[in-house]
Order: C-alpha cells, then sequence, then structure tokens
C-alpha cells in the first residue's frame, strides 16, 4: 500500500493518525451542527469531562467504596443483570439513569451492525489489533494517561481489558438484554472518572502532560477517531481489493459507535451525525496532538510483543511489518520498529490477492492464503481468550495511580 503523503494526511482528515503536528492545537471549530444534536453551537470539547460521573466517583474514592464496588460488579455483567445489593445509594441511581440505551438509538441498525462485525470480522481483528491499538501509542495524552495510571504497570492486564471492550462491543447481541457492552461501557465511564481523580495526583504525570484533567470529551473523540473512523477509512480503501461494503451497513456501524460514545459520557453536541462529520471532526480531535512520546515507544513494544506470544505463524519482523502496512512507515519510524523489507514486499503483493480470493473475486487461491489465514486467526484467538465469557476480564474502577507515580 502506498504511504500517504503528510499534505494527503491533513486533507484527508488524519482519520489514520499518519502526522504529528508539534505546534499547539488550534481552535475548536467544529459546528455542532453536523452532530446528532444538531444545535450549531461550538464548544470546546477539551474543558468538558463528565458532570453527572465524577463528583460520584470523588466520594466513592474518598469513602474508601471502591474495592466493595469492584467486588459487588463482579456478579454485573450483562445489559439485563439486575442492579447489585448493598452499593452505595448513590451509585445505585446513577446506574438506573446511566446504564440503559439513549432513546434514539436504533436497534434494527445495532443489529445491522452486528452482523456486518462479523461478516468483516477478520479484517477487523487486524485492523483494531495491529492498526487502531498501536496507533494509541503515538496518541501523546493517550499514551501517557495508561502509562501512568494503574493499568500502565501490567499491559497484559489492561489490554485484556481493551479485548473485553472490544469483544463486548462486537457481541452479536452487544445492545440486547443478554449482552455485555452497555454495563462493560458504564463501568469503563466510571473507570475513566476515577482516572480523572488520581492522575493529576501524580507528579510524574504532572510533569508530561499538556493538560490538567485527564479524558476530556475531547480525548474520548480521540479514541473514536483512531478506532472507528480509522477502521471505516480502511474498510472503504479496501473496496478496491474487491471489499464489499454498502451505504446501510456504513450508517448502521457509525450508528453503533454513536451509542458507544454516549454511553461513555461525550455529550451529543459532539458526536458526528454522518462519516463526512466525522472525517471533519477528526481534524480537530485527531490531528494537532499525535507524536511519538517515551511513555508510547515503550507500550508499543509491550502491546507487539504481547501479540508477537500467540501462535500467529509468521516472524516478528512480520508482524511489525503488518503494522507498520495497515498505519504507515512515518508511525512506524517514530515507535522504532524493525524493518523486514521481505516481509514487507510480501505484504504488499500478497495481501490484495488474500482479500480477492475471500471475497470471492479470484478463483486462485494464492499461495500464501494459509499464511495470512493463519495470521489473523492467531490474532482472533489472541482477542477472543481475552474477551469471551469463559475468561472474560472483568473491568475494574482503579484506586491509585502507577506504583512510584
Amino acid at each position: 500500500m502506498e504511504n500517504l503523503s503528510r499534505r494527503g494526511i491533513l486533507t484527508l482528515g488524519a482519520a489514520l493518525g499518519l502526522v504529528a503536528v508539534t505546534e499547539t492545537p488550534k481552535a475548536w471549530a467544529w459546528s455542532s451542527a453536523n452532530s446528532i444534536a444538531g444545535t450549531n453551537s461550538v464548544t470546546d470539547p477539551w474543558d468538558v469531562w463528565d458532570d453527572d460521573t465524577d463528583p460520584l466517583l470523588v466520594s466513592l474514592l474518598d469513602n474508601g467504596q471502591i474495592p466493595a464496588v469492584n467486588n459487588a460488579f463482579k456478579s454485573y455483567i450483562k445489559n439485563g443483570d439486575a442492579i447489585p445489593a448493598g452499593l452505595p445509594p448513590a451509585l445505585t441511581n446513577y446506574l438506573r439513569t446511566h446504564n440503559k440505551l439513549p432513546a434514539w438509538a436504533d436497534q434494527a441498525k445495532l443489529d445491522r451492525a452486528a452482523a456486518f462485525n462479523k461478516r468483516m470480522s477478520l479484517y477487523l481483528f487486524v485492523l483494531y489489533g495491529l492498526g487502531s491499538g498501536i496507533m494509541s501509542t503515538v496518541i501523546p495524552r493517550e499514551a501517557r494517561n495508561v502509562y501512568w495510571s494503574e493499568g500502565g504497570a501490567d499491559m497484559k492486564s489492561r489490554a485484556a481489558k481493551t479485548f473485553t471492550y472490544g469483544y463486548d462491543l462486537n457481541a452479536p447481541d452487544a445492545f440486547k438484554p443478554s449482552g455485555m457492552f452497555i454495563t462493560t461501557s458504564t463501568k469503563t465511564r466510571l473507570t475513566h472518572a476515577a482516572v480523572r481523580h488520581l492522575l493529576p495526583q501524580s507528579a510524574a504525570w504532572r510533569g508530561v502532560t499538556d493538560h490538567p484533567i485527564p479524558i476530556s470529551n475531547g480525548d474520548i473523540l480521540i479514541t473514536f477517531h483512531s478506532l472507528g473512523t480509522y477502521v471505516h477509512r480502511k474498510l472503504t480503501e479496501w473496496r478496491r481489493f474487491g471489499l464489499r461494503i454498502s451505504a446501510a451497513e456504513e450508517e448502521a456501524f457509525l450508528h453503533m459507535w454513536q451509542v458507544a460514545l454516549y454511553l461513555l459520557g461525550v455529550r451529543q453536541e459532539f458526536i458526528p451525525a454522518t462519516w463526512a462529520a466525522a472525517y471533519e471532526q477528526s481534524e480537530y480531535a485527531l490531528t494537532p496532538l499525535l507524536a511519538p512520546t517515551r511513555e508510547g515507544i515503550d507500550l508499543a513494544d509491550i502491546l507487539l510483543n504481547l501479540t508477537s506470544s500467540a501462535d500467529l505463524g509468521i516472524t516478528k519482523g512480520f508482524q511489525r511489518e503488518f503494522s507498520r502496512y495497515v498505519l504507515s512507515d512515518e508511525i512506524g519510524n517514530w515507535l522504532r520498529l524493525p524493518r523486514d523489507f521481505v516481509s514487507r514486499g510480501v505484504i504488499e503483493t500478497a495481501w490484495p490477492t488474500f482479500v480477492m480470493f475471500r471475497e470471492g473475486l479470484s478463483p486462485v487461491m494464492p499461495g500464501t492464503f494459509s499464511m495470512f489465514d493463519k495470521f489473523i486467526r492467531g490474532l482472533a484467538m489472541l482477542f477472543l481468550n481475552n474477551g469471551t465469557s469463559a475468561s472474560h476480564t472483568p473491568i475494574t474502577i482503579p484506586t491509585h495511580n502507577r506504583p512510584g507515580a
């Protein structure tokens, strides 16, 4: 795949996150006329956090109630589960109000998104795992927030919790009573509020941050663009290899992410109404803040080594070149990923043929089919082994930062 130029990335809205811009981020000018709220106002999401959740978590942390809450949450997994008895009354009331779909959620679209995710599953494992996951390490705020928080000290556990979120989102019944994603999102939202209270207490984090409070609505939008917007663009790019995506599927995929953003506490005035609006917004929410950091380079190496430990049927060089392929060589250079030019040649030649054969557009099975097939299925098993109900990694609310932070 050809590398995008710096100018091209900027004009495309940088949904792929391929450029570091060192100047101060430009003033927010994205109008909410392009949001699902359609209110035609301009509010800076970098200064919006979660007024419904933050005071509650401060109270729970200050009163030492989080360990008991985490213990009670072990049985609170499915969307239809009853709220555990014995929780602090304020938290019980919060869950009754927030652990549910918004009134505007369209179950037919969510069902269509689930079917789309199933059909695209092999591609999604690659793009989320070697694309979005590694891109997160060149988002300075996100990399530093993760590194200096409690989860940064145990990236295997932290990655497993991320897999849980992704697995629950992509499950066929994600938004139904038998699914888990609504409850998983609520726990994630509560976790974000705890981190917002804890990280500013870290001298190490304060020494590297450029914003006094982490995980604003703007930061969550960055995560959306590094996941949903990035994946949408890559899938549409791969249409030239024969990938088939209908307009209804694109709309459903966006709706799934709109609901996900709402469940994480993002204001409706910031949630893009269309993919065109999402790409426009990414110029404000993603492009200006991307750059390599010491923390990000360390995290990328840890994450890639986690996937290298799985039986993917390929070398580390091939894995790292595939990450470069779905992101860019610029990001690969930022993260100091070693080169394997032989593997790169195989990937650039064989991946399009692999996609064409899988989509039924080529009657001849490419000689590299089994290699790619084992590679992707290995990623899938790594993903699923950390996200099935048998090994569902619980999302727990932290009570402290990284040791020594």
